[in-house]
């Protein structure tokens, strides 16, 4: 990781005004990429020998980008082993868990008492052309809770390009506060944290100037818990590895209130922790 200031004033002002900002070449490649890599082979590895699927392991680039293509044109659920699977590789957990990333937090949150999101750190593995499982305009609150106060750190695992879909960010959003949100379930066969929708999610989107930045493994995009973004679409052929994981300040208020609790994947309905974020009823939407 980067050495000496981890992130400056100027830094920490952008972030305020954007909701967001970049780190570029903030995780080492070789001492804390280059594991979760090997991990991911050796994962993809075992799961190809597992269900005699014949694909090249040798490189962890090999294993994404061709092994993992090949194991899900066979099966799809197989794509789901290797996601739960990945998550708990050692060198990930300790990215997660990384000092520095206290210090990031700290540094953009002054006099906040950091906590990692249980249930709140994964791999994302977006397939080109697969609609189901990506991630629509939201804020990370409502799927996540914990507390209002939080920040998506979200890093490559590829070089990702403008054809792979970058995250799109609405620049500025989170200005807009607490966003409502409604659960349609209809349509693209999304479920869960995949089917919530913003209230008058188009009119809120327009007010703002959309950016996706490119990013290659080392750099760090980090995000406001009610920043809106998305997952971009892949119309490339590769797909799009990423990590992502959520720490929340143990101090602020809501958080307080709500006991730090989680939502979807904890298994709590937001609607019952926190009812003001439901939208609301017979308005257009």
């Amino acid at each position: 990781m980067k050495n000496g200031t981890i992130i400056s004033e100027s830094a920490r002002q952008e972030f305020e005004t954007k909701g967001y900002h970049v780190v570029p070449g903030f995780y080492d490649i070789q001492s804390e990429i280059a594991p979760i890599h090997e991990g991911i082979r050796q994962t993809l590895e075992l799961i190809c020998n597992k269900y005699g699927v014949d694909a090249p392991t040798d490189t962890a680039h090999e294993a994404m980008t061709i092994a993992y293509r090949k194991l899900i044109a066979v099966n799809r659920s197989w794509g789901g082993e290797v996601y739960d699977a990945i998550k708990q590789i050692p060198a990930f957990m300790r990215l997660v868990s990384s000092a520095a990333n206290d210090e990031v937090f700290k540094a953009l949150r002054p006099g906040s008492i950091p906590g990692i999101a249980a249930g709140g750190y994964g791999m994302r593995i977006d397939n080109p052309g697969e609609e189901k499982f990506r991630a629509q305009w939201h804020q990370e609150f409502p799927s996540q809770l914990r507390s209002v106060d939080g920040i998506v750190f979200w890093t490559p695992l590829l070089p990702v390009t403008e054809h792979m879909g970058p995250v799109q960010i609405a620049e500025g959003s989170q200005a807009e506060g607490l966003v409502p949100v409604y659960v349609d379930d209809a349509g693209a066969g999304k479920t869960g944290a995949y089917a919530l929708h913003l209230h008058k999610g188009e009119e809120r989107l327009a007010r703002y100037k959309h950016v996706a930045p490119l990013s290659k493994p080392g750099d760090l995009i980090l995000m406001d818990f009610l920043t809106l973004h998305q997952s971009g679409h892949n119309i490339s052929q590769t797909p799009r590895w990423s990590i992502q994981f959520r720490y929340f300040n143990f101090a602020e208020p809501v958080g307080i209130r709500i006991g730090w609790k989680g939502s979807f994947a904890a298994g709590v309905k937001f609607a019952e922790v926190l009812p003001e974020l439901v939208a609301p009823q017979g308005e257009p939407a």
